[in-house]
């Protein structure tokens, strides 16, 4: 059983002991007036994780002081990645933290794809040289100078940030490449430790038939950026299929070498989305493009009943939800 297998098994175990296994049973729960309860349980449930999570990089920081993470797009990773380091912070470990995207190289060197446009999911769009000299001087014990990303200029330029590693320090990295060796292939590899999260499961229509994570993960990118990107919900379809390749192409291979797989599906998601994706979904007209696929999701969401104001209100600010309809406070 790889290790993408194992999570998905753990967490129908899971909704089998709780008796959530279908949508079905999701709806009657909400019916029954149980939804702030289920949000409750759901919440306790990850909190868990991000301990378990933390755990394991505190038992092997000393080894491995470099914590890379990666997961699709709207699995969550900001949140995760939070919420795991403040249960480092818990353990006595200070986490400090790279953006990746300081280290794309010059746009004159940044490759094209078939189209002529630059491809910045490229692994040739890194800095694989200057990212990983820095990277081994911090394992070395020496300050660097993290560089800032102009991307409006194309280049990198000074950053306001130096980083040292003391005892105890994790150095935290999240990025679409995270976990394949060759974005940092003169680094010990030995000395990083690697996260995949993704929405890895959905709730099933009935017994047989298995939702679909995608669609989730969508209807949370759906409602995210429409908030907080001015991404309109009809860009955003049109635009899926290509983050979906990028998945496919730089993510998905890489997926087994994490040392953890955190899944962040959350029981009642879908009812929480239905509130928020249903309205955005009703006004692309029939005339667009990515009208088929918004009926689509609308069908999905028809099967869900939706979280009440006064449920969605029992979100913690804390939670991964929170990261696509707001009010979060991580």
């Amino acid at each position: 059983m790889t290790k993408i297998e194992a999570a998905r098994q753990e967490y129908r175990d899971w909704t089998e002991a709780i008796g959530i296994r279908t949508i079905s049973d999701l709806n009657q729960t909400l019916e029954a007036g149980l939804g702030v309860k289920l949000i409750n349980i759901c919440e306790a449930r990850q909190e868990r994780k991000y301990a378990e999570a933390a755990d394991q990089i505190f038992f092997r920081s000393r080894q491995c002081p470099i914590v890379m993470m990666s997961g699709p797009s709207s699995s969550g990773k900001t949140s995760s990645s939070l919420r795991i380091a403040q249960q480092c912070y818990v353990l006595g470990l200070t986490p400090k933290v790279i953006e990746l995207d300081n280290y794309f190289v010059d746009r004159d060197f940044t490759p094209k794809d078939e189209n002529g446009e630059y491809d910045f999911e490229a692994l040739e769009a890194m800095d694989i040289k200057l990212l990983g000299e820095h990277l081994n001087a911090l394992l070395s014990g020496e300050e660097v100078e993290i560089p800032k990303f102009d991307f409006v200029a194309g280049k990198k330029g000074p950053g306001d940030t130096r980083l040292r590693l003391g005892p105890g320090d994790l150095l935290f990295m999240e990025g679409i490449h995270a976990l394949n060796p060759a974005l940092i292939p003169g680094v010990d590899q030995s000395r990083v430790y690697r996260i995949y999260i993704s929405a890895l499961s959905a709730l099933s229509f009935d017994v047989d038939t298995h939702g679909s994570t995608t669609d989730k993960r969508l209807l949370r990118r759906i409602v995210r950026d429409n908030r907080i990107r001015g991404i309109s919900p009809e860009d955003n379809i049109l635009r899926w299929p290509s983050v979906r390749r990028g998945e496919k192409d730089h993510i998905f291979p890489f997926e087994e070498n994490a040392d953890v797989v955190f899944n962040s599906s959350m029981l009642y998601d879908l009812a929480l989305l239905k509130y928020y994706a249903e309205p955005l979904l009703c006004g692309i007209t029939e005339a667009s493009p990515a009208f088929d696929k918004a009926r689509n999701l609308l069908t999905l969401l028809e099967m869900v009943t939706a979280l009440k104001p006064a449920e969605i209100a029992a979100i913690p600010p804390t939670s991964i939800m929170r990261e696509f309809i707001g009010g979060q406070t991580l």
